[in-house]
Order: structure tokens, then C-alpha cells, then sequence
């Protein structure tokens, strides 16, 4: 199968864990992506920018990797794909201020700091972690509905994977 078959594949995926549309905001068809494969061929990752493949290197800015169980998980530049191709609150959980800089850094986002969040959210989708203004602060695995999040007062709302750094500036591409 040839990289752009695959990504015609990964584009349907796409749609479907994200919604319509994900495919062509994550993957778009006129723009230069690096496929990675596993060793057996299987689709890894994806990766936009330029790419040294050089064992150790990490040119390039992961848009997504491609799970076994044919779902995907969010870099932070997919998350800022998805962010600009769904209006919100789709696929965001919003925090208040406070828990900024922690959750950049890469820490978990809990409950008690939610103020908002997609309804349609179900535990172990992926989500955007953004701020009242949708600025983008991590990527990560929801561990509670959308509900959930919103009203418990303790526990983990979501699993962050990737934060988009402890830097301060406001992420709002």
C-alpha cells in the first residue's frame, strides 16, 4: 500500500473518531506528510515538517499516532488541526487559569479546575485541554465524560500526553 493510500485510509479514520471533516483538517491531501510504519508496515505515525530519520531525531511535529486498536492519539499539532476545524466546545476540555501551567507542562488536568467541557465526550476519547479564549495547552485522554468533568470536584479529567510547553505564551493559532 502506498503512503498515499494509507493516508487516504487514516483520512476515513479520521472521520469517524472525530467527526466529518477531521480526515482533511489532520491529513490534508495537498500538503507534503511523512508516514511512519511499524516494522511490519502497519501505519504509525504522521508526521508534518521536515523529517530526519535518523535513529534518536525528532525533526518534524507528530500530527497523530495510530494505535493497534485503529484509533488515534493526538500530538500537539494535531490538537491545533482539530482546534481550527471544529467550532467549540467540540473535543475541548476548558480549565481555569490556575491549573495553566501545570497542565502545559504535561500534567493531568483535574476535575475540580474544569469549567466547561463537550458534552459528547466520553471517557478514553481524545481531547483538547484549552482556556476560556480556546488557546491550546495540552492534548491528552479523557478519563471522564464531558458531564463528568464538569461536575465532579475531584479526580482526573484528563490523562495529558503532550502539553504545549511551560513557556506562558497564549497558544491561540
Amino acid at each position: 500500500m502506498t503512503d498515499a493510500d494509507a493516508l487516504a485510509d487514516l483520512r476515513t479514520g479520521a472521520d469517524y473518531q472525530f467527526g466529518a471533516g477531521a480526515g482533511r483538517a489532520l491529513f490534508p491531501p495537498d500538503e507534503p506528510l511523512t508516514l511512519r510504519r511499524s516494522s511490519g508496515g502497519r501505519p504509525r505515525q504522521v508526521i508534518v515538517g521536515d523529517v530526519d530519520d535518523t535513529p534518536g531525531s525528532s525533526e518534524g511535529d507528530r500530527l497523530v499516532s495510530y494505535g493497534t486498536d485503529g484509533r488515534f492519539t493526538l500530538g500537539v499539532a494535531g490538537g491545533r488541526r482539530l482546534r481550527g476545524a471544529f467550532d467549540r466546545p467540540r473535543h475541548r476540555v476548558v480549565v481555569g487559569e490556575e491549573s495553566e501551567p501545570f497542565v502545559r507542562e504535561g500534567r493531568n488536568a483535574f476535575a475540580k479546575f474544569v469549567t466547561a467541557a463537550d458534552d459528547g465526550i466520553r471517557p478514553g476519547d481524545e481531547v483538547l485541554v484549552v482556556d476560556g479564549d480556546d488557546a491550546l495547552f495540552a492534548v491528552g485522554r479523557a478519563e471522564l465524560s464531558g458531564a463528568e468533568a464538569e461536575a465532579f470536584g475531584s479526580g482526573v479529567a484528563v490523562k495529558v500526553r503532550n502539553g504545549v510547553g511551560g513557556d506562558g505564551v497564549a497558544d491561540a493559532e
